[in-house]
């Protein structure tokens, strides 16, 4: 009976799962090493969007590949391409390249991945600031939903890749709070992925809405947290002169967070085994 229950868990989990009520594709392949990548519009990527208008150019550092998954805005593991933040970044935002699919290249390209396969959990969404990323907000429920969703067919989840703050220049309060907001993420981030030591790769910023740009920038660099790390996109091009990362400055930016994730990697423990799996482990321990 024991071995019958057993076997009928791991087919539920080998078919279509559930989250939700929504369906997840068929299962990918199950050494997945997963990113999550969330902030605002510079992580979203509007790299070559001119007049809310993408020009559809897709440098060869972003193009597709079999070994590159995204989870969809439908939960369902497919194959990345630019636009990655298409229907996740869609609130009357045009999106267009960012450092998402530069970097999983870039990653697999070094031979170091761990993985021979990348899957990225776009998250972003443009024109927000830290205090709608804090626990108990949608975007961080959606966050750690897709989060939670990515790891439930294998694989682990290797880095958060953050690039947020030019919202949070705007206001002095929010440019002053900036660094314990962020701090408390990863905290809250960590403790319900079960990922105490989850590596976080936070981008400096390059450019601001408001005049407090070096405020939050301070922020970012002081905040001193185990495994969190700063990769500084000052200095990248700017293709609207003020805001936004140009194309060639996001695939610069993918290659700078692939170089970081193989610096600091290594430091990430142990991704929560997926609910069918802890099933399957406590009805062993007990009854066998």
């Amino acid at each position: 009976m024991v071995l019958l229950l057993l076997l009928l868990l791991v087919a539920v989990a080998s078919s279509s799962l559930s989250h939700d009520g929504v369906v997840v594709a068929d299962v990918p392949p199950s050494n997945k090493l997963i990113f999550i990548l969330a902030g605002q519009s510079n992580m979203a990527g509007r790299g070559g969007v001119v007049a809310n208008r993408w020009d559809g150019v897709v440098p060869g550092d972003c193009a597709p590949s079999p070994a590159v998954l995204r989870l969809s805005p439908d939960l369902r593991w497919e194959e990345a391409r630019e636009p990655l933040h298409a229907g996740i970044d869609a609130d009357h935002h045009a999106v267009g390249v960012g450092p998402g699919m530069a970097f999983a290249n870039a990653l697999l390209r070094s031979g170091h991945a761990g993985s021979p396969v990348v899957g990225l959990v776009p998250c972003a969404v443009g024109g927000t600031r830290m205090a709608q990323w804090g626990k108990g907000t949608d975007l961080y429920a959606e966050m750690l939903r897709r989060a939670r969703v990515a790891v439930e067919t294998g694989g682990r989840i290797g880095a958060l890749l953050w690039y947020q703050g030019e919202s949070d220049t705007v206001r002095w309060s929010d440019a002053t709070e900036y660094g314990r907001r962020m701090a408390m993420l990863v905290r809250d981030l960590r403790a319900d992925l079960g990922i105490p030591h989850l590596l976080v790769i936070q981008v400096g910023l390059a450019s601001g809405l408001g005049q407090y740009t070096q405020v939050v920038r301070d922020a970012q660099k002081g905040i001193k947290l185990r495994n969190v790390r700063f990769v500084d996109a000052m200095g990248l091009p700017l293709q609207d002169g003020h805001l936004h990362l140009s194309t060639q400055a996001q695939v610069q930016l993918g290659h700078m967070l692939a170089q970081s994730y193989l610096n600091y990697g290594h430091a990430n423990s142990r991704t929560p085994k997926p609910w069918w799996l802890q099933i399957v482990l406590v009805i062993c321990f007990i009854f066998i």
